[in-house]
């Protein structure tokens, strides 16, 4: 998806520039601001295909722009955080954000990542397994629309946080490890050391209990996760 725009929110001059030197040499388009009110007057004005947000802005910081963006609309979040700030990576996850970046970060890996959430947002061209509409309980999902239904109550997922299901009920009963999903889910290992599918399963499942459906994505301590029907 070369023709993508990206709002990059970044107050750090020097990292600004570096990055939208990277995205652009990629094909993208990209539009910097430096704060959270211009942030969301970009994203209202330029409807962009993702966002890459820095969680320390002047005056409304990144962990507050993303609750206001996620609020109204399912836009693709890329967090950008420091390296110590465990707290605000855990808190950017729970508020929507698809995926994070720690500084200092290397830009050939921000635009890898960029390339994966925007391949994860698509609704691309529907196979046969996408075809599939997917049932597990009260649980239903319609990959090629990407679209979740509990009951017949819709409920709203992240790109991120719909290929988890996704994922999971393609291996129902089957408990899935934290690195599996790492692999196969996020197409990496970058996070092993972290809590992100963690954070990414309470989300989840917070959201199919809102739906109606208390006991169908179960943690195995130990050993990972599995979906199944109580």
């Amino acid at each position: 998806m070369t023709d993508a725009t990206i709002l990059l929110v970044e107050d750090e001059q020097n990292i600004a520039s570096l990055v939208e030197l990277y995205l652009k040499n990629d094909g993208y388009t990209v539009e910097h601001v430096g704060d959270g009110l211009s942030a969301l007057a970009a994203a209202e004005r330029l409807k962009p295909s993702l966002v890459i947000l820095d969680v320390m802005l002047p005056g409304m910081d990144g962990l507050e722009v993303c609750r206001r963006l996620r609020a109204t609309s399912k836009i693709p979040i890329i967090m950008l955080t420091a390296r110590d700030g465990e707290v605000d990576r855990v808190l950017g996850l729970e508020l929507g954000a698809d995926d994070y970046v720690t500084k200092p970060f290397s830009p050939r890996e921000l635009v890898a990542r960029v390339k994966a959430v925007l391949r994860r947002a698509e609704p691309g061209d529907a196979s046969p397994e996408d075809d599939e509409r997917l049932a597990l309980g009260p649980v239903r999902i319609d990959a090629a629309r990407r679209e979740v239904l509990v009951g017949e109550l819709p409920v709203e997922l992240t790109a991120r946080e719909f290929e988890l299901l996704e994922y999971l009920m393609r291996n129902e009963r089957l408990v899935v490890s934290r690195q599996a999903l790492l692999d196969d889910v996020w197409g990496y290992d970058a996070f092993a050391e972290t809590n992100t599918v963690d954070v990414f399963i309470s989300n989840l499942r917070r959201k199919l209990e809102e739906g109606g459906e208390p006991r169908v994505l179960h943690t195995i301590r130990g050993a990972g996760y599995v979906l199944r029907a109580a």
